[in-house]
């Protein structure tokens, strides 16, 4: 394979999302994106006249094989640019590589926030690109009476932080904070629902991540709760999750995120089409599939205008950088490598499909570290009224 490093035949990028283990259904999504944004730039001429060649790794949802693999990418494929991640542990796990070795990571997905680094852009949501409004979202409509669940590690501990700190300022009430294995069984969210069932909150956040979130939302069905009167909430349930699912177990539980696959504009249309095109009619399209399908064409227009795959070079080049992506026109924020994104909250219907009931009021800055943590700041609700539809 050609180096990418100087008048070679290709740019060769790396590529770590997991194809198996707990998390294979949204990160195979996302690889799935990727693939499909590298093959539209390649049809479309490549960059600069040379064609973008993915070195894939499938690190099996371990947060060891992430930073294994990043160093194998980084060390002895001589790759510059990575794209990938899914977990925070995992993220964390390859940061120190990428750092260690000057390289660049382009990070896809939702996280806890309170995190920069020089060497990272992130282009899924900060907590005041989707806490924010689903707070505001399930106060107005729901209550103030919260259980939260989520899978032991790194994000759902830190989003429940977050969350919970929402939850005070309208003062309401964190009734418990329930944590399952990652890998969680049926068996495992017993306790849960014996919790849920005498507490009787107004919502339940879930952060359950992977192939535990059908086990659960199909546990709580079971128990016979009413989602429309006592409903699941969560930044981490996508359409791979829900197709994971009995339909009945998803209906009436919501979600937020910057993109729907049901989003309805040209841009949204022809990237949904062209996906399922290529990988199936029943194939779920993500957030996380859409963001890191518009971070390869946002880091292939760095590339054309630096002529180089040098991590400073494309970091200057994408100071402001903007692309008109599915959920509508992002950009790099140069003060923090994070994305402005359009938050939006979606319920799910009897069909297990998403409708958007809260649309986004526009793009929000991102904000990782919270520096405004009010929850009747404008930026948490696009200055709009919550009510569901």
């Amino acid at each position: 394979m050609a180096d990418s490093t100087g008048g070679s035949e290709c740019w060769r990028v790396g590529v770590l999302f997991s194809e198996t283990g707990v998390t294979a259904a949204i990160e195979r999504s996302q690889l799935n994106a990727t693939l499909l944004a590298i093959d539209e730039i390649n049809k479309a001429g490549g960059v600069l006249g040379r064609p973008i060649e993915p070195v894939i790794y499938d690190p099996a949802s371990n947060p060891k094989l992430f930073k294994s693999l990043a160093d194998r990418l980084l060390a002895q494929d001589r790759v510059r640019l990575l794209l990938g991640c899914y977990m925070s542990s995992t993220r964390k796990a390859v940061l120190p590589v990428v750092e260690a070795y000057r390289g660049l990571l382009f990070y896809p997905t939702l996280y806890e926030g309170f995190e920069y680094s020089p060497y990272c852009i992130y282009t899924g949501a900060a907590p005041n690109q989707n806490s924010f409004q689903l707070a505001n979202f399930l106060l107005q409509n729901y209550g103030n009476r919260f259980v939260l669940v989520g899978s032991n590690y790194i994000y759902p501990y830190e989003s429940n932080r977050v969350m919970t700190d929402f939850i005070a300022q309208a003062k309401g009430k964190v009734l418990d904070e329930i944590y399952v294995p990652l890998e969680a069984q049926a068996k495992d969210f017993d306790k849960a629902i014996v919790k849920i069932n005498r507490l009787r909150p107004d919502v339940i956040f879930s952060t359950v991540v992977g192939s535990s979130t059908a086990l659960f939302y199909e546990a709580y069905w079971r128990a016979g709760f009413d989602s429309a009167k006592m409903p699941i909430a969560s930044l981490t349930t996508s359409e791979a999750e829900v197709a994971e699912m009995n339909p009945a177990a998803a209906a009436g539980h919501s979600t937020a995120a910057p993109f729907f696959e049901v989003r309805a504009t040209p841009a949204a249309r022809s990237f949904v089409s062209a996906y399922k095109l290529r990988y199936g009619s029943d194939a779920p399209v993500t957030a996380g599939a859409e963001a890191a399908y518009f971070q390869v064409h946002i880091a292939a227009g760095a590339l054309a205008r630096t002529g180089s795959d040098d991590p400073r070079g494309i970091l200057a080049a994408l100071k402001e950088a903007e692309f008109d992506a599915p959920q509508g026109p992002v950009r790099i924020d140069p003060t923090n490598n994070h994305t402005y994104l359009w938050p939006r909250i979606a319920r799910l219907d009897g069909r297990g499909t998403f409708e958007i009931v809260w649309p986004a009021g526009g793009r929000v800055k991102p904000d990782p570290y919270c520096i405004v943590p009010n929850i009747e700041d404008w930026s948490a609700n696009g200055r709009q009224q919550m009510r569901a539809g």
